[in-house]
């Protein structure tokens, strides 16, 4: 009978014994406060007073970003390229006709107490929708994964997100980290970026930054090729690309004699990712980095994810151990004593609170088992 009650004490004990608050980096995450005030790309400063029920997003990436936060019950108003997050088609589309075009009119529809622009958003539509008495933040222009941290961070806490921001955005640096180590000493393939069209992602974007962190050397960059242009396919066959990385389901490479004589074709080194996951600056350009390390260093990359997890695992086994003999003495002693107390209360022994027996009448093992296991669920619940 002791040694079950000892395990079942010991296990709740364990389990309320986990801290909450704390993100995946062991270190407490910060909260919101409002009103917060931060200057946008336009060098605005954009105040939001309160938390914000009501968020608009002019772009997909911002959509999404609300989405891996743990925002999304609070936007009423996204872009028609949003519409592939879960639940997007129940709120407003406030696209207008034309290729990224965004309509006034929709978004003062959606009643929003703050609208999330991206760069590409004119700065003329951002002071019509401030004319029309909204707060909007502009975001600048990400070239980096460092823009995408600090974008992600920004948007936390101008929604009232923080802690979910400040959690992603540390998932996102430990995945990152672990494609670092396993890139590290590897031999960089050649990788040619298919957009579609025969056009591809040059020096100065943000795809190719994704190629190169994902241990990749562009192609397009070794030739001299910034921005997005059309590459001649006499480069294509004097750099012979060892992979071929195609955008989305538009993203085909020309299937030419050129290309097709590439390493990459002749070797089915051609992987296809998902626009959403690469080409919009968000949380899920991860997916597309980690994917691509994987498939271009996939015996470094298993290696690294390997210790990586063991690690983590390690450090969890050491620590709920030292817990566990911790919170075992702790239960023991505390188990010894209530029974004591008991004893003493069958042989009709009288005794004060805090006498001889050491026992704390009406807290015996049934109530410490019940507390355990509400502070126990009340920790699961936050």
């Amino acid at each position: 009978m002791k040694a079950k009650l000892t395990s079942a004490l010991l296990a709740l004990l364990v389990v309320a014994a986990v801290p909450t608050g704390v993100g995946a980096a062991g270190t407490a995450q910060a909260e919101c406060s409002f009103p917060v005030t931060a200057t946008d790309a336009t060098g605005t400063e954009v105040t939001v007073d309160e938390r914000p029920e009501r968020v608009t997003t002019l772009s997909p990436s911002a959509a999404q970003t609300m989405w891996e936060i743990g925002g999304e019950s609070q936007v009423v108003g996204l872009s028609e390229h949003a519409l592939y997050l879960d639940g997007a088609a129940e709120r407003t589309n406030v696209s207008a006709a034309g290729e990224g075009r965004i309509s006034v009119e929709k978004v003062v529809s959606t009643q929003p107490n703050l609208v999330l622009a991206p760069n590409v958003i004119s700065n003329d539509t951002v002071t019509k929708l401030r004319e029309a008495g909204l707060t909007v933040y502009k975001f600048g222009f990400a070239a980096s994964i460092d823009d995408i941290y600090a974008k992600t961070e920004v948007t936390g806490e101008l929604t009232g997100n923080c802690e979910a921001a400040d959690e992603t955005v540390t998932s996102m640096r430990d995945r990152i980290a672990t494609v670092q180590e396993a890139v590290e000493n590897s031999e960089r393939p050649g990788v040619f970026v298919s957009v579609g069209g025969g056009y591809t992602a040059g020096d100065g974007t943000f795809i190719n930054s994704m190629v190169e962190l994902a241990g990749g050397t562009n192609v397009a960059v070794e030739a001299n090729v910034s921005g997005y242009q059309t590459i001649s396919e006499e480069i294509i066959v004097q750099q012979d690309p060892e992979w071929i990385v195609e955008l989305g389901a538009f993203g085909a490479y020309p299937k030419t004699d050129a290309y097709n004589g590439t390493h990459a074709v002749q070797n089915g080194q051609v992987m296809t990712v998902s626009n959403q996951n690469i080409s919009q600056p968000a949380p899920r350009v991860v997916n597309a980095i980690v994917r691509m390390a994987d498939a271009f260093h996939p015996e470094a990359y298993a290696e690294a994810n390997a210790t990586e997890t063991t690690a983590t695992e390690t450090t969890a086994t050491e620590t709920t151990a030292i817990e566990t003999t911790e919170t075992a003495e702790t239960a023991t002693t505390a188990l010894t004593t209530d029974e004591s107390a008991m004893a003493d209360a069958t042989t009709e022994t009288t005794t004060e609170s805090g006498g001889a027996s050491g026992g704390v009448p009406g807290f015996g093992v049934p109530a410490a088992l019940a507390a355990l296991a509400g502070a126990a669920l009340l920790a699961g619940r936050r």
